[in-house]
């Protein structure tokens, strides 16, 4: 099953950002979508991760992930591209295979594959990654004993190593340029999305002494219980076009595959001001329609520009880089024999079923007649020593049998 293993990986070291955020699937239609493919390309387990500035398949398959399977993956799962952009990101796929895929996922997880170097939130994306996929049918033993040893590794490294000291995730790296930007503490934020990397960064502002909150969301009880966090208003995502209370600072972080503020809703939001605006937009793709940027007196903070400052952030941790990956390879090292504990356990987990066979069959067809001669007492003392017989010969010979096998 390991070398049947596979990832496909998509971030800032090979497409840019923006690209990315085409391969984002809203939550409402993964299922559906998912499951096609699974059944479509025959695929035995399936996992689907997507963040701000990544996006992952996990997969088992006894197929060979060359172009022309690239393609077919991509062209069933997102039916409305071009195949020009099919084979864009056929051509731009990272392909991990069997241990490397392993080890690719450690290093997620552990951070130090992040476009910030030491983001702790990585950690929490794969494990609701993989309870979503785990929830919709998509995966099995495999992706679920790869995630349990992935999860534990980071752990570990967030522990044991200063990989995350000072974290500079894309939370704090937005509060940072706010903060040098002498944005006042009254300033009216309007939060759209309600989703988990906006609930952190209102969390955060409001930790940080803002206090003039009001969030936006499609589903009204999700802004509401953010809101209810910041002690500010919520409304529907569709109250946005006619909201009148103005703005200072816009943060935008949702799931949608068009722009969420064009310009007559900006032009709205604006309310007549002509002083600076701040829009943090760290949504793929972005919520922020470009034409604003170019037309309107904007701060715009994009993923993008995120990323330059995390660039410089590299250099500072790069140190524990080395400390990392030793524990990563300890991590493999422990996953490779603990899946070749699984392989034994799932090929010998039908053995006490075929000794069951072999008891009934005995006392059924074999010795039929002799045994309908016994008493019920002889029966009786007969199935205690068969019963007695069966658990001793079965467990010696297993264990002993999975001695081999390991050794092997």
């Amino acid at each position: 099953m390991l070398n049947n293993f596979h990832s496909i990986a998509f971030t800032h070291r090979n497409l840019d950002v923006s690209d990315i955020g085409k391969l984002h699937i809203e939550e409402a239609k993964q299922q559906e979508r998912l499951l096609a493919l699974k059944e479509e390309l025959h695929l035995d387990e399936l996992m689907f991760l997507s963040t701000c500035n990544r996006v992952e398949f996990l997969f088992c398959t006894t197929e060979t992930t060359n172009f022309d399977f690239l393609v077919q993956f991509f062209h069933t799962l997102y039916p409305d591209f071009t195949t020009e952009t099919v084979h864009l990101f056929a051509e731009k796929s990272a392909v991990f295979v069997g241990i490397e895929a392993v080890e690719h996922l450690l290093c997620v997880a552990s951070s130090i594959d992040s476009m910030v170097i030491g983001e702790r939130e990585i950690i929490t994306q794969v494990r609701n990654a993989f309870e979503q996929s785990k929830k919709m049918g998509l995966t099995g033993d495999f992706i679920r004993l790869v995630l349990r040893q992935t999860i534990e590794t980071a752990k570990k490294v967030y522990t044991e190593t200063s990989i995350a000291t000072k974290p500079v995730s894309v939370v704090s790296l937005a509060y940072h340029r706010l903060r040098d930007m002498n944005i006042p503490m009254s300033a009216r934020i309007l939060i759209i999305g309600a989703g988990t990397t906006n609930t952190n960064m209102g969390r955060f502002l409001r930790k940080h002494g803002f206090k003039n909150f009001v969030v936006f969301n499609r589903t009204l009880s999700k802004a509401e219980s953010l809101a209810k966090d910041l002690k500010g208003n919520a409304y529907p995502l569709t109250d946005l076009a006619t909201y009148t209370d103005g703005f200072d600072v816009i943060i935008t972080c949702t799931g949608s595959d068009t722009h969420i503020i064009t310009p007559e809703i900006y032009s709205q939001l604006l309310q007549g001001e002509k002083d600076r605006k701040v829009v943090i937009d760290i949504a793929l793709p972005q919520d922020l329609h470009p034409s604003i940027v170019e037309h309107e007196v904007v701060t715009h903070i994009s993923v993008e520009a995120l990323q330059k400052i995390s660039n410089a952030n590299l250099k500072e941790r790069s140190k524990e880089i080395q400390h990392v990956e030793e524990i990563i390879n300890e991590a493999i090292f422990e996953f490779k024999h603990i899946h070749k504990i699984r392989s034994v356990e799932l090929a010998m987990r039908e053995v006490p079923q075929k000794v069951k066979e072999i008891r009934e069959t005995a006392v059924n067809e074999v010795f039929k007649n002799e045994y309908e001669l016994l008493d019920d007492n002889s029966r009786e003392i007969l199935d205690k020593i068969i019963g007695y017989m069966e658990k001793k010969y079965m467990s010696g010979p297993m264990i002993l049998a999975k001695e081999i096998l390991l050794k092997k």
